[in-house]
C-alpha cells in the first residue's frame, strides 16, 4: 500500500498511542514520544507510523515525501466547547468590567448576554456565516481541525435554528469539522420571568424539529444558580436523550450546585467549566467516565478562580481543554493560549495538556474513534509546530507556534498561513 504523502524527520512525534479511549488520571501524562519519526498518509488517513528510515513499502513513484526538519508533530487540535456563531461583540462593556461594574448592572442596562442575543437576532444568516467563518480561519491557523459549536444566543426558536443552520453550512464548506450542539437553555429571556416552565417546554418542544433537520448532535444546558436548576436541567436533558441526542452540561461554574454529579447521573459526554465542582462530583464523573472540559481562558479573562484540574486528574478524571470562544467571557479563538494557561494556571504538564486538546477532546465530542491520535485508520489530521519539542509550545507563551496544518491529509495551513 503506497502512501500518497509521507512526513519524515519528525523531531518529536506525539501520537497519543492507539487512541482507543480517553486518557484518565495519570494516563494523561504517560505518553511515548517518537524521536526521528515519520507518518504515512493515503486516502486521507494514516496508514503508517514509525521512526528512523521510512519503510520502503510505503514509497511509490507518486509518493510525496516532505521533511519535517526535526520539528514537532501532534494530532490536529480539537476545541470541544465554543459559542462560534453569534452576532456583534461586547468591547463596549470592557471598561465597565475593569471599573468593577457588576455584571447584573450591565445586564439590566441591556448589555451582557442580552446584547449578544439582540445582535444575533438582528444578524442575517450571511452575516453570521461570514463572522463565524473568519473565526474558524483563525482557529485553523492555530492548529485546530475540529470544533464544537453551540447555539444559545437566540433564546427563541427562530434564531436558535438560524445559528444551527449556519453551523451546518460551515461544516459543509470549511476544512474544520464542526460538531453541533443545541443550547436553547443558555439563559431565561426577560419576557419569561415568572413563566419558567413555559420557556423550558419551548426548549424541549424544539428538539424533535432539530433532530429531524439534523441540526444538532448534542444538547447542552447552562446549569447554574439563577439560570437553570438541577431539576430543570435533568428534565431538558432527559427529554433530549429520549430523542437520541447526546448530552453535555455547563456545570458548577460559579456555585457548587451539583452539575458534576448530574453529568455522571445522565451519562453526559462532558461536564464543562467546573470551577466550583465538588469532590464528590469529580469522583462521580471519574466513575461514570464523564470528561471534564475545563475552560481556563474564561477564568483568565474574568479574573476568576481556575478549575481544580490537578485534583480532577488525581481522582482519575479525563480532562479536556477548550477556548470557550464567545463574545462575553472568553473572546478568543486561540486554543494554544488555553493550552499555555492549562500549564501555567492549572499546573498541568505539557503531556497532560496535549492529551487534553487531542484524544480527550475527541472523546468529549464523540469523535475518538476517528480523530485525536496519530493512529493507523484514523483521519490524517495533524499539526507541524515550529518548535523543537512539546514543552516549548507551553514554555514560549503568547505566540502562534503553528507552521503547517493538514486536514484529511490535505495541507490547509502552510508556514502559518491559511491556504485552503
Amino acid at each position: 500500500m503506497y502512501a500518497e504523502l509521507i512526513i519524515k524527520n519528525i523531531g518529536s512525534l506525539i501520537t497519543l498511542g492507539h487512541g482507543e479511549k480517553a486518557r484518565a488520571g495519570k494516563e494523561m501524562g504517560e505518553l511515548d514520544i517518537i524521536k526521528d519519526g515519520y507518518i504515512a498518509i493515503k486516502d486521507g488517513k494514516f496508514v503508517g507510523v514509525g521512526s528512523g528510515e521510512v519503510d520502503k513499502k510505503y514509497i511509490g513513484e507518486s509518493t510525496i515525501i516532505k521533511d519535517a526538519m526535526g520539528l514537532t508533530v501532534t494530532p490536529g487540535l480539537i476545541d470541544p466547547h465554543t459559542h462560534l456563531v453569534h452576532g456583534g461583540s461586547r468591547e463596549n462593556e470592557f471598561s465597565k468590567k475593569l471599573e468593577g461594574v457588576p455584571y447584573m448592572d450591565i445586564l439590566n442596562a441591556g448589555g451582557g448576554i442580552l446584547s449578544t442575543v439582540n445582535s444575533t437576532r438582528q444578524a442575517s444568516f450571511e452575516e453570521l456565516y461570514k463572522k463565524a467563518k473568519k473565526s474558524l480561519d483563525i482557529m485553523l491557523s492555530f492548529g485546530v481541525t475540529t470544533v464544537e459549536a453551540k447555539s444559545g444566543y437566540g433564546l427563541d426558536i427562530e434564531t436558535e435554528l438560524k445559528q444551527l443552520e449556519v453551523v451546518k453550512k460551515l461544516n459543509e464548506d470549511h476544512p474544520i469539522d464542526l460538531v453541533s450542539t443545541y443550547l436553547g437553555a443558555h439563559a431565561l429571556p426577560p419576557k419569561y420571568k415568572g413563566r419558567r416552565d413555559e420557556f423550558i417546554n419551548e426548549i424541549i418542544g424544539a428538539l424533535p424539529m432539530i433532530k429531524e433537520k439534523e441540526l444538532a448532535e448534542f444538547c447542552d444546558v447552562f446549569c447554574e444558580e439563577g439560570v437553570f436548576s438541577i431539576e430543570e436541567t435533568r428534565k431538558i436533558l432527559n427529554a433530549a436523550k429520549k430523542l437520541g441526542f447526546k448530552v453535555k452540561i455547563h456545570a458548577d461554574e460559579i456555585v457548587t450546585l451539583g452539575g458534576a454529579e448530574l453529568s455522571a447521573e445522565l451519562g453526559a459526554f462532558s461536564a464543562d467549566h467546573l470551577m466550583a465542582a465538588s469532590e464528590k462530583g469529580m469522583e462521580d464523573m471519574a466513575k461514570a467516565g464523564v470528561i471534564a472540559d475545563i475552560l481556563p481562558a474564561t477564568s483568565f479573562n474574568l479574573n476568576k478562580e481556575y478549575a481544580h484540574a490537578r485534583q480532577m486528574i488525581e481522582k482519575g478524571v479525563a480532562v479536556a481543554l477548550s477556548t470557550d470562544y464567545n463574545p462575553g467571557s472568553s473572546p478568543t479563538e486561540n486554543l494554544q493560549l488555553a493550552m499555555q494557561l492549562g500549564s501555567l494556571k492549572l499546573k498541568m504538564t505539557p503531556k497532560e495538556v496535549i492529551t487534553a486538546v487531542t484524544i480527550n477532546s475527541a472523546y468529549s465530542v464523540d469523535r475518538g474513534k476517528e480523530i485525536g491520535s496519530i493512529t493507523k485508520g484514523k483521519k490524517a489530521d495533524f499539526v507541524i509546530f515550529d518548535t523543537p519539542n512539546l514543552e516549548y509550545i507551553m514554555y514560549h507563551f503568547g505566540i502562534n507556534h503553528t507552521k503547517d496544518v493538514y486536514k484529511n491529509g490535505i495541507q490547509v495551513v502552510a508556514d502559518g498561513k491559511v491556504i485552503y
